[in-house]
Parts: C-alpha cells; sequence; structure tokens
C-alpha cells in the first residue's frame, strides 16, 4: 500500500497588507521621483554625487562667467549667446548622459529586480517611461536651468529690465522648445543604448561613441565629400543634430566655415530628424523591456 503524503501547516503570522492602493499612476510616479534622485546620486555616497553634480556645475559655467562680466562691465553682455550655447556645453551632457543612463535601467537588471516591477500592475511601458521622463527631467538642469539664469542674468544687468524684456521676450519660446527637445532626443538615444546591456562600462562606451565618433565622423565628410553622402552621417550625429535644430528654431544660420554651412540644408530637416530619434529610440526602449523575461 503506497505511503500517503504528509505534511504539516504552519501558521507564521504573516498578514495580507490592508492599507490603501494608491494604484498605477502612482507607482509611475514614485519610480519617476526615485529615478531622477539617482540621476544625481541623491539619497546615495559622494562618489555617486560627484559626476552628475559636477557636470551640472560645468553646464553653468559659460552663463555664470557672462553673467560675472557683465557686472563689471555694468551692462549686457553678448559672449555666450542662447542659439549657441548648447555648442559650448554638448561635451558635458554628453558625459552626463553617459554616466547616468546606465545607472537609471542597468542597476536594475544586474539586480533582478525587474522581475519585482512587472509581477504586479507595473507595466514595461511605464517603466520605460518612467525612465524617460527622469533622464530627460535630470538633463533640463544642464539645458534648460543656464539659459533661464542666462537671460534672467542679462535683463538684470542692463539698466532697463523692462525693456530689455520687451526687445528680447522672442528669445524665450526658442530656449524652452529648444531645451525639451534636446532633452527628449538625447535621452532617449542614451538611454535606448544602456538599456542593451547590464554591463555599465559597455553602455558608457557606447553611449561616449554615439556622440563623439559620429561628430568626427560627421564633420569631416561633410568638409571632404558630396552633400549627398555626408548628410546621412550628419543626421546620425547627435552634435549635429542638436546644432541645427537649435540654429533653426532661433532663427540663426551656422558659421561659414561649420560642417553645417558646407552641407546647405534646410534647418527643418534637423528638426524632423530630432523629433523622429526621440519617438523611435522612445519604442526601442519599450521593445527593449517588453522583450526582457519577467
Amino acid at each position: 500500500m503506497p505511503e500517503e503524503a504528509q505534511g504539516n501547516i504552519y501558521d507564521l503570522g504573516y498578514r495580507g497588507y490592508e492599507g490603501p492602493r494608491l494604484g498605477r499612476g502612482h507607482a509611475i510616479f514614485t519610480l519617476y521621483k526615485s529615478s531622477l534622485r539617482s540621476a544625481f546620486g541623491l539619497g546615495r555616497g559622494f562618489g555617486a554625487k560627484f559626476f552628475p553634480m559636477g557636470l551640472t556645475v560645468l553646464a553653468f559655467f559659460p552663463a555664470v562667467i557672462q553673467l560675472a562680466i557683465a557686472a563689471l562691465a555694468e551692462g549686457v553682455v553678448d559672449l555666450f549667446e542662447a542659439a549657441s550655447y548648447y555648442g559650448y556645453t554638448q561635451v558635458i551632457l554628453a558625459i552626463f548622459c553617459a554616466a547616468v543612463a546606465p545607472e537609471l535601467v542597468g542597476r536594475d537588471q544586474r539586480t533582478n529586480t525587474l522581475t519585482l516591477y512587472f509581477s504586479r500592475a507595473f507595466q514595461r511601458l511605464d517603466y520605460a517611461a518612467a525612465k524617460y521622463a527622469a533622464l530627460a527631467t535630470a538633463l533640463l538642469a544642464l539645458t534648460l536651468a543656464p539659459q533661464v539664469l542666462l537671460f534672467i542674468g542679462n535683463g538684470f544687468a542692463g539698466e532697463d529690465l523692462p525693456g530689455y524684456i520687451r526687445d528680447e521676450w522672442t528669445q524665450v519660446a526658442p530656449i524652452v522648445v529648444s531645451a525639451v527637445l534636446l532633452c527628449a532626443y538625447i535621452g532617449g538615444i542614451s538611454l535606448a543604448i544602456a538599456a542593451q546591456t547590464p554591463r555599465r562600462a559597455y553602455s558608457t562606451v557606447a553611449i561616449l561613441a554615439a556622440f563623439m565618433v559620429t561628430w568626427i565622423i560627421g564633420d569631416i565628410l561633410a568638409h571632404t565629400v558630396e552633400r549627398a553622402i555626408a548628410l546621412p552621417f550628419v543626421l546620425l550625429a547627435p552634435f549635429h543634430v542638436m546644432r541645427g535644430f537649435t540654429l533653426y528654431l532661433f532663427g540663426e544660420d551656422p558659421g561659414t566655415n561649420s560642417g553645417l554651412a558646407q552641407l546647405d540644408v534646410h534647418g527643418a530637416i534637423y528638426l524632423v530628424t530630432a523629433i523622429a530619434f526621440a519617438a523611435v529610440t522612445a519604442a526601442l526602449l519599450y521593445r527593449r523591456y517588453r522583450e526582457l523575461a519577467a
């Protein structure tokens, strides 16, 4: 006669959660907020804060220098113009993305915590959207904030603040739109690359290469080969696209010796390219998490 299965039941005193359930929206916002804090190393040691905080300070340097000179000269100084500001800080932005994006999306893959996220009502689209929004918001501290400081500071540097605002108010929309689009554009590229591997070193190098190598290649080709050959490579270079759509939004022309001037294409092409890349990289980020095992 076969033996009957035996077992014991122990009451360990666990109780079900009976508190308020705040829903999916609150979960998304909580992940967004914690990711934004993580982007600047808040709540962690000094080492985690050093690079993001230091790079943020460096992004403010051109604005601070110009305002300091304006204060000493007692007037508005056009040392750094709004349309060209990102040309001075683009390398800082690239390093920031290379340092922060792998931390935002790589750690959860390394620690296998994605299963915990996706085991509840929290969906993959929610996760991708929260990470995307967190990096884009963090980048605003390096793009929009210095521009706003520069605009307000120049207004106070002059003798007629209302007059300055009246004369320069048309700069407000290009400043805001270019900053928001830039953050979505380079943030999406960085996250789409970083999400492909949990190895931080690999994703950091890949992000830097996506910015720096394409910049060099695009500039060389713009000066040496025909436009039809060079243009696709330039449109794959984030730095060139950033400068192209920023100048277009401000109604400015590139310098005569720049690669953009050599190509001589309408600035709207760079604007459309940036919007398309922001949408495509967001879709790639979502696809990556949809394919990961829950």
